[in-house]
Parts: structure tokens; C-alpha cells; sequence
């Protein structure tokens, strides 16, 4: 008996640390991008990657202010392929300009404030977000703007330009010099039908995105 259980005992430890190597080749990241503060909140999303939607409505969208859609699609660093199941995490101020938490999240989490959302894009590549179009910071010059983060199922979640919008009068010529365009520009025209914005920005994954690998 003791010898049987001493197999078994051998076999389950095997199988323990098979199963570990096994799931640790699975998550491991390319790291690429950079430093990215605050970025880990992309992995904080209160619904399972694998089961978000290509479309999402932030906490905001049915508060007063200007109702915006934001679209588009993502594609693969040869900017033609569509690129599937990819996640895009964005937050951004209230109405007020400020990242207000309202739920009494920690660290990064409740810098972001409570207007946030995650998408996972569809087999075409295409995402959506119904939200509001934020306010700029109280006080300043910098123009009213939505941080996106992109995680792709074997790297490291790096951000992208920041969205920002023709016609605020902070999105100056010294501003757009600053744009790096990670993933492509950031900078949308919005179309207002009714009471709604619309916008539509394209990324490319990988542009100009620091140690981002060349395709073979």
C-alpha cells in the first residue's frame, strides 16, 4: 500500500508541475511599449477577456452631457489585417474634468475614475464604446482627451495615443507635435447626428510602439 501511494503521490506532483509549466507558456508576455503607469488597470476588467464584447457602454453615457460613439477597427502591424480578439480599456474625466471615483477603488483603478470600459474586438477587428465626450482638466490648457490601453493575447498591455478631438481649442499646433502616434493617430473628427458624436479611429498595432516586433 505505501508503495502505491507513494506513485500515486508521484504522479499527482507531476502532473501539479506539468500544469504549471503548461499554463505558464500560455501567459507569458513579449514585452513591448515601455513604461506604462497605470496600465495594469486593463486587467482589473469585471468581466472575463474571454467573454467581453466588441461593444461597451460606460457608467457615464446616460448622465446629462454630449453622448459620443466612438468606432473603428484594429488592425495587425501590416495595417490590413483585421486583428481579432484584441482588448482596448479606456477611461476618461467626467463632467466636471475630473476622474471622479465613485466606488472607492484603489491605487491606479480609482485614479481612473469611475468612467471606463473594456472592449475585446470581434473577428473583423471592429470595436465601439457609447460614452460621453469628456471635459478638459479644470484650470488648464491641455485638451479634452480618452487614454486607451491595448493588450494582445501574447504581450505585455502597452497605451496608444491618447483620443483627441478636431476643434477644442487646446488641441494647438504646439499639442499635435507632441502626438508619438502609437498604434496611429489619436487626433478624430466628430459628426454630430441628433443629439449623439461620432467618431472613428483605426489603430495599427505595434506603430511606433517601442520594442514592438517586426513581422517575418
Amino acid at each position: 500500500m505505501k508503495i502505491v501511494a507513494i506513485l500515486v503521490g508521484s504522479m499527482l506532483l507531476f502532473q501539479t508541475v506539468g500544469c504549471s509549466q503548461s499554463s505558464k507558456s500560455k501567459t507569458a508576455s513579449q514585452k513591448v511599449g515601455g513604461s506604462c503607469e497605470g496600465c495594469e488597470v486593463i486587467l482589473q476588467s469585471p468581466v472575463a477577456f474571454d467573454k467581453l464584447s466588441c461593444i461597451d457602454t460606460l457608467p457615464d453615457f446616460n448622465e446629462p452631457g454630449p453622448k459620443l460613439e466612438l468606432s473603428g477597427k484594429i488592425f495587425k502591424a501590416d495595417g490590413k489585417t483585421p486583428a481579432a480578439h484584441v482588448v482596448l480599456y479606456i477611461y476618461h474625466t467626467d463632467q466636471t474634468g475630473h476622474y471622479t471615483n465613485r466606488n472607492n477603488e484603489k491605487s491606479y483603478a480609482g485614479r481612473h475614475g469611475y468612467i471606463k470600459g473594456w472592449i475585446k474586438t470581434n473577428e473583423k477587428g471592429e470595436y465601439k464604446f457609447y460614452t460621453l465626450k469628456p471635459a478638459a482638466y479644470p484650470g488648464t490648457n491641455i485638451p479634452a482627451h480618452i487614454h486607451p490601453t491595448i493588450k494582445e493575447a501574447d504581450k505585455n498591455e502597452y497605451y496608444i495615443d491618447e483620443y483627441l478631438f478636431e476643434g477644442d481649442p487646446f488641441l494647438t499646433a504646439s499639442q499635435r507635435s507632441k502626438q508619438e502616434l502609437r498604434g496611429g493617430s489619436g487626433i478624430i473628427t466628430l459628426e454630430k447626428k441628433g443629439n449623439m458624436f461620432y467618431g472613428k479611429r483605426n489603430i495599427t498595432l505595434g506603430l511606433n510602439i517601442p520594442d514592438y516586433p517586426k513581422e517575418k
